[in-house]
C-alpha cells in the first residue's frame, strides 16, 4: 500500500495525488484544495503560518482515511496537509477521493475535509499587514482571542 496521509513543507501537487490514488476501477475523482486566502473576518491576511505535531496529526488524518474507506466502500481518499508560512493563493489542504462512482467520492471528500477541521491537531496563525498576528480556530475560521484580551476580560469579570 502507497503511503498516503501526510504532513507536508513543501508544495502539493493535485495531479501527482491523483495519479497515486487512482485504480483501475476507478470511474470518479473528487477533489478539494484548500487556499490561502486574503481576508478573514473582515482583516487582512497576507500570510498563514500552520503548524502541527507531524507523527500525531498524521495519526489522526490515517485515522480519517480507514474511517472513509470503511464509511464509503470501494473509495480511497488521500489527504495532504502543509506547514509552514504560506501566502495568499498557495494551497494549504489537497483530498483526493476515487471511486468507481461520483457519489461515493464527492461523498468521502466532503467528510474527509470536515472531519479534518474538526479532529486533526493542525494550528494556524493568520499574519497581515496593520494587525497583530493571530491564531485561528480550524473548525470554525474564527480568530481566538489574544492573552491580553481574555485578561482584561478576566479583570472586567467577564
Amino acid at each position: 500500500m502507497t503511503e498516503r496521509a501526510r504532513i507536508v513543507e513543501e508544495p502539493l501537487s493535485l495531479a501527482e495525488e491523483i495519479r497515486a490514488a487512482l485504480r483501475d476501477s476507478d470511474g470518479a475523482v473528487a477533489t478539494f484544495v484548500g487556499v490561502v486566502r486574503n481576508e478573514n473576518e473582515g482583516l487582512p491576511v497576507d500570510a498563514v503560518e500552520y503548524s502541527a505535531y507531524a507523527p500525531m496529526a498524521e495519526r489522526e488524518l490515517a485515522r480519517i482515511e480507514e474511517e472513509l474507506a470503511r464509511d464509503y466502500p470501494d473509495t480511497l481518499t488521500r489527504i495532504r496537509h502543509r506547514i509552514g508560512t504560506l501566502r495568499v493563493g498557495e494551497e494549504s489542504v489537497a483530498i483526493v477521493s476515487v471511486s468507481p462512482h461520483r457519489a461515493r467520492a464527492f461523498a468521502a471528500c466532503r467528510a474527509a475535509i470536515e472531519r479534518v477541521k474538526e479532529r486533526v491537531p493542525i494550528w494556524k496563525r493568520e499574519l497581515g499587514a496593520g494587525r497583530e498576528p493571530s491564531w485561528v480556530d480550524a473548525r470554525t475560521g474564527a480568530g481566538t482571542p489574544r492573552a491580553g484580551d481574555i485578561v482584561r476580560s478576566m479583570e472586567d469579570g467577564k
